[in-house]
């Protein structure tokens, strides 16, 4: 019996979740998410960085300011920005997969008129962490 409940203990602490493990894991909603707020509400490239591959950084790098990557990295220079994700390419076995695209929602003003839009991100699982490997393109202008 003592065998059994010494088992049970070891399987039950064998378990432990990532986030216990000290390991910083984010899922890629909250690094979509993250990475936006970082451009439209904090305006910290330097946050923004974290969320994104090597080649992204030395973009962002370039551009310096959240102005600028608004303008030019994301084609859409906003204030008082609002967001929500909108819809993630992933299935119910998101542990198998190692590649997404999110597309993100943002409302707020442009050019001080209201304004709804979009953008659509590729991110890929790097270890056990997602990052920002692409800014998809546009498809379509959507305001509403």
């Amino acid at each position: 019996m003592q065998k059994l409940a010494f088992l049970c203990l070891l399987f039950l602490f064998g378990c432990g979740d990532a986030a216990e493990d000290g390991a910083l894991t984010h899922s890629p909603e909250k690094v979509t998410l993250g990475f936006f707020k970082a451009i439209y509400v904090d305006k910290d490239v330097d946050e923004a960085k974290q969320y994104v591959s090597e080649p992204l950084q030395e973009l962002l790098e370039h551009y310096y300011i959240a102005a600028s990557v608004q303008r030019h990295m994301l084609n859409l220079s906003m204030t008082d920005v609002e967001m929500e994700i909108d819809d993630v390419d992933i299935d119910f076995f998101r542990k198998l997969s190692d590649k997404v695209t999110v597309v993100i929602k943002l409302k707020g003003l442009k050019a001080g008129q209201f304004w709804i839009d979009d953008r659509s991100l590729r991110l890929h699982k790097r270890g056990k962490n997602w990052v920002i490997v692409e800014i998809l393109p546009e498809k379509r202008q959507v305001n509403g």
